[in-house]
């Protein structure tokens, strides 16, 4: 059975790196290139490896048609805002707007500039050119070249920050990376051993409502890591059981592979990545395959091993030592990190973060910080 506490306030809770200023500040063409991005943000969480893209049809000062990227294999995002269209013939009258450069190539659909010629659309505004190879500035020149009037970086900040995990992957080569934990007062995250003798379970610091946030924001993400520690003291399962959503990738890092079948991430309900040191390691079954860890930097070989399987964006939810291992590598790109005031005295001390911090809220009793690696 699913659980929604408070679904209302969660959903809104979101991190606004950029200060938003007042709609009538901005340009028609920003305005709506900044309901492409609003749309845009259905797609988060089921388009990876694919942007999630959004898009806007204006004709006659008018939204005749919108659309966002459909879940991985799907139609893109100008494919869904024409298909919306009612009268097709308006297309050659009217302006497109879209977040990222349309695509010119064929891959799982045909390539988006094509169908824009296609429909006549004379004017395509573009918030943010594809760095990804196959693109990379050959859908402007698509369009272009049929004398299609293209507007290019309108909100670029903001597009940016909205496809973050998307460059991040093509540009850094590795995927967009967020940490989080809960911490106490005191500075732990994790009682002291002989707190937990009697009690296996999680230990947990934040309350409900704070916990089915995460669960949110596993759902948005491609895959969630964990080390052994993690693993053998809280037995998680990794999943969205308090938020309707797909669950993601569990990455777990097992050196020694101390992790046995009985624990819930070897349980084979969800795809599951186990880095080890181990070179006999046990043979890929039952949606659990194995990565062997070629070198002592532990955090960039993760990241470059994730980079070769297509995954774009990683939430690190543990333990202190793995957390710990992408902050001193410097790969890392938000942390989210709760706090209650609650006292522990002693047990596994939080780890030692710097960055900017981009906002603080309270989650009822909890406190929940943004902070950006800048």
């Amino acid at each position: 059975m699913r659980i929604f506490l408070k679904a209302i306030a969660i959903e809104n809770i979101r991190m606004q790196p950029i200060p938003m200023p007042k709609l009538d500040s901005f340009s028609k063409d920003e305005q709506y290139m900044l309901r492409s991005i609003e749309i845009a943000k259905n797609g988060l969480g089921t388009t990876a490896p694919n942007p999630m893209v959004g898009a806007v049809i204006v004709y006659e000062d008018k939204i005749i048609g919108e659309g966002y990227t459909s879940p991985f294999g799907g139609a893109h995002a100008e494919v869904n805002a024409i298909n919306s269209v009612t009268d097709k013939s308006q297309l050659a009258k009217s302006c497109l707007y879209v977040t990222l450069e349309p695509c010119s190539h064929h891959g799982k659909t045909p390539p988006c500039a094509d169908l824009i010629l296609k429909h006549n659309i004379p004017r395509v505004v573009i918030g943010l050119k594809d760095p990804h190879e196959k693109v990379a500035g050959k859908g402007i020149q698509k369009l272009l070249k049929a004398k299609c009037e293209v507007v290019t970086d309108v909100l670029k900040e903001y597009c940016a920050a909205h496809h973050k995990r998307f460059l991040t992957f093509h540009l850094k080569k590795r995927p967009f990376i967020i940490l989080k934990w809960a911490e106490t007062d005191d500075g732990f995250i994790a009682p002291d051993k002989a707190l937990r003798a009697t009690n296996p379970e999680p230990y947990w610091i934040t309350r409900a409502p704070a916990r089915q946030l995460v669960h949110k924001w596993r759902s948005e993400e491609q895959a969630i890591l964990v080390g052994t520690t993690t693993v053998l003291e809280d037995n998680p399962r990794l999943d969205v059981r308090s938020w309707n959503g797909k669950s993601p990738i569990r990455i777990v890092l097992d050196a020694n592979l101390k992790i046995t079948k009985n624990y819930h991430v070897l349980d084979g309900s969800q795809r599951t990545i186990v880095f080890t040191k181990n070179d006999k390691m046990p043979v890929a079954t039952n949606n659990v395959s194995y990565e062997v860890l070629q070198s002592e930097n532990l955090a960039q070989d993760i990241c470059d091993t994730l980079h070769c399987l297509n995954i774009q964006s990683v939430l690190i939810e543990g333990g202190a030592q793995t957390l710990q291992t992408f902050i001193d590598a410097d790969l890392w790109d938000e942390a989210r990190i709760f706090k209650r005031a609650v006292s522990f005295k002693n047990g596994v001390a939080a780890p030692v973060i710097k960055g900017r911090m981009i906002s603080k809220q309270a989650i009822e009793n909890d406190q929940l910080t943004f902070i950006k690696n800048d």
